[in-house]
């Protein structure tokens, strides 16, 4: 093992990953709610390990060749991040009952897992800001190592990720006392839909 390497990767994942984007908001909003966390953690990981091997492995030359697929899928993307902005925004207008009362006696009952895991699916390959971070970014740095010191800054980058959204996943739980408040949540929902928005406007060309 490359240590060296490895530890470039993790710095450069930790870097980026910190930023609360549209994909870190979602989990931590579902983090407080305690609402499939396991799944919604282990799709997220899973997803940005796939990426990044992807990325180092020398897949973004595709993004050069095929750049009108690249952008229709921006525009998918970015479409899919205005509707769940503006589904935020109304939020913090009116919090739903339910997430008041979902923090209150514990995990939510009335979110199903199919839509869930389709929603964290949307969020993390529909989102331009993770193909940017992990995709592109990464995968450049990594294509910048030694041939024989690749796997280990792969590895540094997914240890990162993977430590990242359990963390972010499971010690939102600590939040809750504090959203057990409608303001607390009028808050949460009107910086994420605010942020979510500010993204899509600024990434569309």
């Amino acid at each position: 093992m490359n240590w060296l390497s490895f530890s470039h990767g993790a710095a450069l994942c930790a870097s980026l990953i910190v930023t609360i984007g549209a994909q870190n908001a979602f989990v931590l909003r579902q983090g407080i709610m305690r609402s499939h966390v396991g799944k919604i953690v282990a799709l997220c990981a899973l997803s940005d390990f796939i990426l990044i091997g992807a990325g180092v492995g020398g897949a973004s030359v595709l993004v050069e060749r095929y750049p009108v697929f690249v952008h229709a899928m921006l525009y998918v993307g970015l479409a899919y991040l205005a509707w769940f902005g503006i589904n935020a925004l109304r939020r913090a207008v009116r919090p739903g009952r339910a997430v008041l009362d979902a923090v209150a006696s514990g995990p939510a009952p009335s979110q199903r897992a199919l839509p869930i895991i389709l929603m964290t699916l949307a969020f993390t390959w529909l989102n331009p800001h993770v193909y940017l971070d992990t995709f592109l970014l990464i995968g450049t740095a990594g294509a910048r190592e030694p041939q024989g010191a690749r796997v280990a800054f792969a590895l540094g980058a997914m240890a990162v990720s993977g430590i990242w959204f359990v963390g972010l996943g499971y010690g939102a739980r600590m939040l809750a006392p504090l959203f057990r408040r409608a303001s607390a949540w009028r808050v949460l929902d009107g910086a994420i839909g605010s942020m979510v928005l500010l993204l899509a406007v600024t990434q569309l060309r």
